[in-house]
């Protein structure tokens, strides 16, 4: 075991004085040591329980045998930092979660790890840490929040971003905005949708490396202190059976996790964060994985903010062993990988319900014949772009218009408050990639203004940044090249035609190939000056989105 490193010998009398500094007594010799790597943060509401689950973990693991280790990595609630500079940290956290988690797990020669995460980059963050290192390992979310409520209507957050718009063109009063903001987020866990923390807490599910129920049992659900619990005692059991990440992350799971992210309609970021995981894991995955499986699997629920429903609703219909058994009946899901309970996929599903017909439609009559995420190229993004395809209004599935260019985040809010955009115009906002940010900005508030104001249907919005999964319209983001690595978005000028055209999966500029050749030989990227260190390195070493914005690692000279 690689915690005998620090405990085994004569040599190793200092370490066992300094184990023993700790209360560890002799009774531990010889038990596999599992960290538990917790994100527990008063600042995020999605986090604010997990000292219970974390202690649930533990008593798993004591009673399965193992010793529990408990430590704490950062987190960044992408609510609290959204539509401000704050935004630009909420992706480099990722890495530093990643290289937090390798840091302690090697240093201290664990066995084991559970990771006790919740929110958006926690969860790829302690993911990758996990393929990296490849120890047995065991992911544990808090679970989504209860819908609040409004006007007699389940809403969540989504629905307070999308009243500010409301609120701004006077459709909103000062009042309801405010029973509102009171009553949309009832108590702890990720935000009710299906955004980006509660997509990648289902698709850890299908990548196996969590138990079932992880990514729909609500957060204040005794069920997922349970759950909690089977987790500690299946990270000591793959321990003792040498079950590695990487025996678990092959490519048919991460194919898996693809597959029901269509069927879901889940995120736009887990075409950000399903790659820099592969990529830990030595496994390839590449947007044409994607663009593939969207054409393949139909889109079987819908859950906010494309739908009206939300994790609960999910949860009470199957959660996410029912759609894996729609899938694997189709033939799109491989119910033979591993899982981190020592047994395959198949199992997990095998005793699920059947679609019901409304919160997971049947085969025959999905929301949408093809996944919820489509993957456009053309002469704007030539390596690509990712639009949540469930989330758009079917009359601007295709659409051509005008450019309305800015070069910041906070200039195109402006202007979308400032009523300075007209129905019919493309806005792009440029130089918010994960270089030119720095940081890839999630951009929810101007999508959500848009459809606050009644725009959402008549304005597409395009961006070499990133959006929520809140997000709805016809939001593309992800262009590849960003502008700040020389991609045409860079030049492209105020009153250009733009077309979107997503059943055709083309993005482009519709001017001659000869004149944006030239505009691309004369263009001269600008620089985002932060003013940050951390920022500054993370955007000399970040690579494209279109491989995941995993921070390049510096090869040997």
């Amino acid at each position: 075991m690689r915690s005998d490193t620090i405990r085994e010998g004569a040599a190793r009398a200092p370490h066992r004085s300094l184990l023993h500094a700790m209360g560890w007594d002799r009774d531990t010799t010889g038990r596999p040591v599992i960290g538990i790597a917790n994100s527990y943060s008063e600042l995020i509401p999605g986090h604010l329980h997990l000292r219970q689950v974390a202690q649930a973990v533990r008593e798993g693991i004591w009673s399965e045998g193992g010793v529990a280790c408990e430590f704490g990595t950062i987190g960044v609630c992408d609510g609290l930092a959204m539509g401000h500079p704050g935004m630009k940290y909420s992706l480099p956290s990722r890495d530093l979660i990643a290289d937090s988690v390798e840091i302690v797990a090697q240093a201290h020669g664990l066995d084991g790890l559970v990771l006790v995460v919740n929110c958006d980059k926690i969860v790829p963050g302690m993911l990758m840490a996990a393929a990296r290192l490849d120890i047995p390992s065991v992911l544990i979310s808090g679970g989504p929040m209860l819908a609040g409520t409004f006007g007699g209507k389940a809403i969540g957050l989504d629905a307070v971003f999308e009243a500010v718009g409301r609120h701004a063109s006077g459709r909103m009063s000062d009042a309801d905005l405010a029973r509102m903001e009171c009553g949309a987020c009832p108590g702890p866990g990720s935000c009710a949708g299906l955004f980006t923390a509660n997509t990648m807490n289902c698709l850890a599910e299908a990548l196996g490396l969590a138990l079932p129920g992880n990514g729909t049992i609500p957060a204040v659900s005794a069920d997922r202190i349970i759950l909690a619990r089977a987790a500690g005692r299946a990270a000591v059991h793959a321990v003792r059976t040498s079950l590695s990440p990487r025996k678990i992350m092959t490519r048919a799971a991460f194919l898996n996790a693809v597959a029901l992210d269509m069927a879901l309609g889940g995120s736009t970021n887990t075409a950000l964060h399903l790659p820099a995981i592969a990529s830990s894991a030595g496994v390839p995955l590449s947007l044409d994985d994607f663009d593939a499986l969207s054409a393949q699997v139909p889109h079987l629920c819908s859950l906010a903010p494309s739908g009206p429903f939300h994790m609960q609703d999910l949860h009470a219909a199957g959660g996410v062993p029912a759609v894996l058994k729609v899938l694997e009946g189709l033939g799109k899901v491989d119910g033979s990988a591993m899982t981190a309970s020592g047994a395959p996929l198949r199992e997990s599903f095998a005793s699920a319900p059947g679609p019901d017909g409304k919160f997971i439609s049947f085969p025959g009559s999905p929301y949408h014949k093809e996944g919820g995420l489509a993957v456009l190229k053309g002469n704007l993004a030539p390596e690509g772009s990712i639009v949540k395809k469930a989330a758009v209004d079917p009359g601007m599935l295709v659409h051509e218009g005008p450019a309305r260019v800015f070069d910041s985040e906070e200039a195109a809010q402006e202007a979308i408050i400032g009523r300075r955009i007209r129905p019919g115009d493309v806005v792009v906002i440029r130089y918010e990639g994960p270089r030119g940010g720095p940081g890839m900005r999630e951009m929810l508030s101007p999508t959500a203004t848009l459809a606050g104001i009644g725009l959402d249907k008549d304005v597409a919005l395009i961006t070499d940044g990133r959006f929520s999964g809140a997000s709805r319209g016809a939001s593309i983001g992800h262009i590849t090249p960003e502008a700040a690595a020389g991609g045409p978005l860079g030049v492209v000028r105020e009153g250009d035609r733009i077309r979107v055209d997503i059943p055709g999966k083309r993005l482009d500029l519709l001017v001659s190939d000869s004149e944006l050749q030239g505009r691309l030989a004369a263009f001269r990227p600008r620089r985002t000056e932060t003013g940050s260190a951390l920022l500054e390195s993370y955007a000399a070493r970040v690579g494209p989105a279109s491989r995941g914005a995993v921070a390049e690692r510096r090869s040997s000279p």
